[in-house]
């Protein structure tokens, strides 16, 4: 009851009048995608891993490794291929047949020999205190599966209630639960599997059963029921995240998109195979299902309730380090009170979890008061300060190089760059800072052909602010470094000192990429990233660690 209320729940407070699927999913997709992501690896391996430890070895052996992998790789295809639009036309046509073939099963099982009950007087701390666990990671559990997101936003975008839909779903999905439920009391306890840390479990009861019918039938019949159900979890999965990643990697600004594809970034296939790995090991170290149950009901739940709270209207507290170090802490509670059994662990674990989500719960509540203002910056704060390069008349001859992420070129106007009033014309003043530019690109990337490139640098836009006025034979440094960059645009910024009269001006120039045949916009090359990359601004996440050394080894004095 609380899985299906769950997924109930999820669409009625999603599709409520006035609420956009489209604009809540584009806002929290970002800040949540580890919530998303874990929660997709972690269904996918226990998807794989119960599929075969507890469907098809208990039948088949442990030579079902190629028929899982055939699984996977037909549920990948259809994902891949088939647009949701069109997916549950697929998924109901299989579900159609799954029913069908859960009730041969259950009809096969009926007539059979049943296996041995379990009197509710074997019950113990460790069954009565999941009850709790269950219920909070089964109401929270849509709210972390970017499945339910997706379909949520196609479900609006077609038109339909949202609400409606996912009412007819949580029927749906009771009766197939049910189905589930009738054919574990038709199949009895079975032959306990007892996992590593000695625990019995009747997790594979259902497939002992269909072996002991001797049946073909039933067994096919068992066969298409699991597989409709491992299948259509995983093309979910693999459309469902690749939507996620995709929306991600379109809205990045990093660079390092210029070095791997988009599209293999927002690929589902790492996750999958993550999962894949961790169902192989956790069948290798003969872990119970439990283990990749457990964090759906403790780290994952601060996540969760943070979102159903920013949902309903609450601020964004969102902290995931904090979440997911109380989410931890759950965790150990939780496995401390199941091995142990002791249900007072197991029971107050969820709520430790949901700790992390206090602040948005007593915002929604009223009890937080208004949000904290921003603390001010000091008022007597030191102002940043001009840092001027003044170097000595002999060596103020044409000569550039870095000082730091600066690049430096120090030249001495003469009589060609003056007007008829005596002072430097002020057109020379861009003409240095492009000078500069263009020596700043030839030692960033010496190799550079106008020739042979497949892409042009172009000025998207130029500013300057004059400050002071040179004359003839007055030393002057044109500085330029990096100020900002993203995916498409890079902003230099400069600066202009003169020996004698300080700080002349400054400014800054947005760059942009072009192809060289039809002048489409382009991303940052990745010529342009390798070459600048010492450059960055330090608080880029693609600076370097150490800059070069000034004007190659001239130190210059501050």
């Amino acid at each position: 009851m609380p899985n299906a209320v769950g997924l109930g729940l999820f669409g009625w407070v999603l599709g409520a009048p006035g609420r956009s699927a489209d604009t809540i999913a584009a806002t929290i997709q970002g800040p949540y995608a580890l919530l998303f992501l874990a929660c997709q690896f972690l269904a996918v391996a226990i998807t794989l891993f119960g599929f075969a430890a507890y469907a098809w070895t208990p039948l088949f052996g442990r030579d079902t490794v190629l028929g899982l992998v055939m699984l996977v790789l037909v549920a990948c295809s259809i994902g891949h291929a088939v647009p949701l639009r069109r997916i549950k036309i697929v998924h109901g046509v299989a579900l159609i047949l799954a029913v069908c073939a859960g009730f041969v099963v259950l009809a096969g099982l009926e007539s059979g020999s049943r296996g041995s009950g379990v009197p509710l007087s074997s019950f113990d701390e460790r069954f009565y205190g999941l009850a709790l666990p269950s219920l909070v990671g089964f109401l929270l559990g849509p709210w972390m599966d970017v499945q339910q997101w997706q379909r949520a936003v196609e479900i609006r975008r077609e038109g339909t209630s949202v609400r409606m839909a996912y009412a007819a779903g949580a029927i749906l999905f009771l009766g197939l639960l049910t189905i589930n439920a009738l054919l574990a009391s038709a199949s009895g306890l079975g032959e306990p599997v007892v996992s590593f840390d000695g625990l019995p479990g009747a997790y594979a009861a259902v497939a002992q059963a269909t072996a002991r019918s001797h049946l073909a039938g039933v067994t096919i019949a068992f066969l298409i029921w699991t597989v409709v159900a491992a299948a259509t979890t995983i093309d979910s999965f693999y459309g469902a995240t690749r939507w996620l990643m995709t929306a991600i990697t379109t809205r990045s600004n990093s660079p390092l998109l210029a070095f791997v594809p988009p599209s293999l970034v927002s690929s589902p296939i790492w996750i999958l195979l993550a999962a894949f790995t961790a169902a192989v090991v956790a069948n290798q170290l003969n872990l119970s299902l439990m283990y990749l149950m457990v964090p759906f009901a403790t780290i994952l739940v601060g996540g969760a309730a943070c979102l159903v709270c920013e949902t309903l209207g609450a601020s964004r507290r969102y902290d995931p380090v904090l979440s997911y170090m109380i989410g931890l802490a759950a965790c150990l509670v939780f496995l401390t009170g199941y091995i142990q059994p002791n249900w007072a662990y197991l029971a107050i674990a969820p709520l430790i979890g949901l700790v992390g989500a206090l602040p948005m719960v007593a915002e929604l509540l009223g009890w937080g008061g208004a949000p904290a203002p921003p603390v001010p910056l000091p008022t007597d704060a030191p102002a940043a300060k001009t840092v001027v390069i003044t170097v000595s008349r002999d060596e103020a001859i044409a000569s550039h190089g870095f000082d730091g992420q600066w690049f430096v070129l120090n030249l001495i106007p003469t009589y060609d760059d003056t007007n008829s009033v005596g002072n430097v014309y002020f057109a020379n003043y861009v003409r240095w800072v492009g000078k500069a530019r263009e020596l700043f690109f030839n030692t960033c990337m010496p190799n550079f052909d106008l020739k042979s490139t497949d892409f042009y640098v172009l000025t998207k836009t130029f500013q300057h602010d004059f400050r002071r006025e040179a004359v003839e034979f007055e030393p002057v440094s044109i500085r330029v470094r990096i100020a900002s960059h993203n995916r498409k645009f890079v902003t230099l910024a400069h600066e202009i000192h003169s020996e004698i009269n300080g700080l002349l001006g400054r400014g800054e120039q947005s760059l942009m990429f072009v192809d060289t045949v039809q002048y489409r916009p382009l991303d940052i090359p990745r010529s342009i990233i390798e070459g600048f990359l010492p450059y960055w601004p330090k608080t880029s996440p693609h600076a370097a660690s150490s800059a070069p050394s000034p004007l190659g080894g001239t130190s210059l004095s501050a």
